[in-house]
């Protein structure tokens, strides 16, 4: 039975410290699921905590990195995947998910968003960008889960999974 994917978007340089504080707890509620964690892969921002925190509750970690940098890889990712595609592979990391939680916002961020979407992938929004909340829900209502907490995120990607 194929295990289930948690994709993790967020900021990377630009996270606020709300963001990772989100993304550390939000790396340890999904490894305590028994959910395999997806992220971007890089050493920064919400990539990094999230992944940190979920090696921290002995969970399995993937990074779908947009270069063949090895220098750039988060230290707590265990399955390093080098696309050299830049930001096109944000379309891989969207895809390979079973759901996509977006920790925060960016540029970056919003792209994922946006493939999710268009890959008609449920994205759970937890950031206080309101703009963001309501031109998302406008975009796609079906889709788009708005959570206030990591503990509504992972009790939304529960329902949403089973």
């Amino acid at each position: 039975m194929r295990k289930i994917i948690v994709g993790v978007m967020g900021p990377g340089k630009n996270a606020t410290a709300n963001d990772l504080q989100n993304a550390y707890t939000l790396g340890q509620l999904i490894a305590k699921q028994g959910w395999i964690l997806l992220t971007g892969g890089r050493n920064l921002g919400v990539m990094d905590t999230v992944s940190k925190g979920a090696k921290s509750a002995e969970g399995l970690t993937i990074g779908i990195l947009p270069s063949d940098n090895q220098d750039s890889i988060s230290s707590w990712v265990d399955i390093a995947i080098f696309t050299d595609m830049g930001n096109a592979r944000n379309n891989i990391n969207v895809l390979t998910s079973d759901v996509v939680i977006a920790c925060g916002m960016g540029a970056g961020t919003a792209s994922e968003i946006a493939l999710a979407l268009k890959g008609s992938k449920p994205v759970i929004l937890l950031t206080n960008d309101e703009e963001s909340k309501v031109f998302f829900k406008k975009l796609s209502p079906e889709n788009v889960y708005i959570v206030e907490s990591v503990d509504q995120a992972i009790a939304t990607a529960k329902t949403i999974l089973y």
